[in-house]
């Protein structure tokens, strides 16, 4: 496979010192410009200001980058080309050249292949509503069921089926835990009222969790460290309720369905929420962000 880890992470892994990968699919087309630029610079002084290397991932001409100098950040910011890559989509990108951001599917595939034990983002794809009809659900659920990687995040997008991603997540064997918490984050959030199995309160249990993992060997499946947003910063949940509700009403009388629901929701709570669930989005990151970086210099044992 076509890969560059930059020079940068590629010491700290040979070192044993603590990367944390970092999704591009923000960068390219969740944020608007300029603003995604400046994000993504934030977020990988967020990593380093925790102690870790950050690997933001993507593929540039062809070749997969496991770490982003500047020149790879601004392009992957600012040329409207970009395309949104999921696993799948690797191969046919690498084969002809072409530049696009890495969604969890494919930064969790590429980050584990080249040795990094986590990785921080905001939320994961999951089982979308009326999944008995469409069939629809992200890839990133079974792809998670195939790395040892942690993965980060405010669990899923409340857009989606929470209690039967959980429930897929479970069937394919992967490991959720609550950071700090016995519920499953909403994203946007604090809680989506599902309970979670188990709960981890400092970043040394999560990297004990780690450990164990690893003591265990095959089969490999990945680590879901759930840590919710804020309650400070999440979106208001009454006003979360009533656009979501609109959202779903309007997708209907439009008759919007199979994988154009996801995008059209999230930019209807957008719109009708005056940015604020934009601002809870990056709330979660940045929060996903700190806590990756201090998970893996706990499993590094630094500062330990």
């Amino acid at each position: 496979m076509s890969t560059q880890v930059s020079e940068e992470v590629r010491e700290a892994l040979r070192e044993g010192r603590p990367v944390v990968a970092l999704e591009s699919t923000i960068i390219a087309h969740g944020l608007p410009r300029p603003r995604n630029l400046t994000v993504a610079r934030e977020l990988e002084a967020l990593v380093r200001s925790g102690g870790a290397v950050p690997a933001t991932i993507a593929v540039i001409d062809g070749v997969a980058h496991v770490g982003l100098d500047e020149g790879g950040l601004t392009r992957i910011a600012e040329d409207p080309t970009v395309r949104k890559l999921g696993h799948r989509d690797l191969a046919p990108a690498l084969a002809t050249g072409a530049t696009g951001a890495t969604t969890v599917s494919a930064t969790a595939w590429l980050a584990d292949a080249a040795g990094i034990r986590v990785f921080a983002t905001g939320g994961l794809g999951g089982v979308h509503r009326e999944w008995t009809e469409t069939q629809d659900e992200s890839a990133d659920l079974r792809l998670l069921s195939r790395v040892g990687i942690t993965v980060v995040c405010a669990g899923v997008k409340s857009i989606l089926d929470v209690p039967a991603t959980l429930q897929r997540l479970e069937t394919l064997g992967v490991t959720v835990v609550g950071y700090g918490t016995e519920h499953f984050p909403g994203f946007y959030l604090a809680s989506s009222g599902e309970p979670v199995d188990w709960t981890l309160r400092t970043p040394q249990e999560v990297a004990g969790v780690i450990r164990a993992k690893d003591g265990l060997g095959e089969p490999y499946a990945a680590l879901v460290v759930a840590n919710p947003v804020p309650v400070a910063e999440q979106l208001d949940p009454a006003l979360h309720d009533r656009v979501l509700a609109q959202g779903l009403a309007a997708a209907k009388e439009k008759g919007i369905g199979g994988q154009a629901v996801t995008p059209f929701l999230l930019e209807y709570l957008m719109v009708h929420t005056d940015g604020a669930s934009l601002e809870a989005n990056l709330a979660a990151v940045r929060g996903n962000v700190r806590l990756g970086a201090r998970i893996a210099a706990a499993y590094a044992g630094v500062g330990a």
